[in-house]
């Protein structure tokens, strides 16, 4: 399987991936999803699985580390927009975890 299939009822930029049309895999959509499991280690999203909200201040700074790390070690290799994305959303994920730990 690679990104390239498309189902016909994929939108555009998007791939099959066994009949379940997702995003495809670029970097941007890598790191909103790890800013998504930590917004719900936040407890500002519900958990996908049991629909309930929790606050886990670990988990949380950890996937905060883990972009922050992310940041630097592709920093000069990212597209000026891709940094501008990720350069926001770690400071609003930062806010809030210290908003959340105060």
């Amino acid at each position: 399987m690679t990104q390239d299939n498309k189902c016909s009822g994929c939108p555009d930029g998007h791939a099959d991936y066994e009949g379940i049309c997702l995003p495809q895999v670029d970097f941007i959509t890598f790191a909103y999803s790890m800013a998504s499991a930590a917004m719900v280690h936040l407890g500002e999203m519900p958990d996908p699985e049991t629909g309930g909200s929790s606050l886990n201040k670990p988990l949380a700074k950890h996937t905060i580390d883990t972009l922050s790390m992310l940041e630097e070690k592709t920093r000069g290799n990212l597209t000026p927009e891709e940094s501008s994305q990720l350069t926001q959303m770690l400071g609003h994920l930062k806010m809030l975890y210290v908003r959340k730990a105060g």
